[in-house]
């Protein structure tokens, strides 16, 4: 058996719970879709990994990572103030479904980067938009299998 190591391409059934082990289940991989990545080398949390290394194809894991160590706390600072007239369609009009509150919204960075906000609140001539990770403030746990190391 293989064991994970750098530059391994590791295959993982996971299921993903915030708050607690016993907490709602936020993400997990379906049946016969495990989630693929080359370890070190693909983004993934640091936190994860690192309960990863060393094992191989059919054991199990189980890691707890607290919000500092995964995506930080929830910032004010992200919450950012945008006039409705940045929105307007090709028409002039506001569409009032499309940047309704807990909408996604992609925008766009100056150097062209795509970050997606919600939207927390609509005034009457502004829009807040949330751009804090979606599990900002959350301890995650997860809990798993290696399914296969190459």
């Amino acid at each position: 058996m293989n064991p994970i190591k750098t530059g391994s391409r590791v295959q993982v059934h996971y299921v993903l719970r915030t708050g607690s082990a016993d907490g709602e289940i936020a993400e997990q991989t379906s049946p016969g879709e495990p989630l693929a990545f080359t370890f070190r080398e693909d983004p993934m949390l640091a936190g994860f990994e690192n309960a990863l290394l060393g094992l191989s194809a059919g054991d199990s894991f189980r890691v707890a990572i607290p919000c500092a160590e995964a995506y930080g706390a929830e910032s004010e600072d992200h919450y950012i103030e945008f006039p409705k007239t940045e929105f307007v369609g090709d028409d002039g009009e506001w569409d009032d479904e499309l940047f309704g509150e807990g909408e996604v919204i992609p925008m766009n960075t100056p150097d062209g980067q795509v970050l997606y906000g919600v939207v927390s609140e609509v005034k009457l001539n502004s829009i807040v938009i949330d751009f804090n990770h979606p599990m900002a403030g959350e301890d995650l746990f997860f809990e798993g299998q290696v399914v296969a190391v190459d």
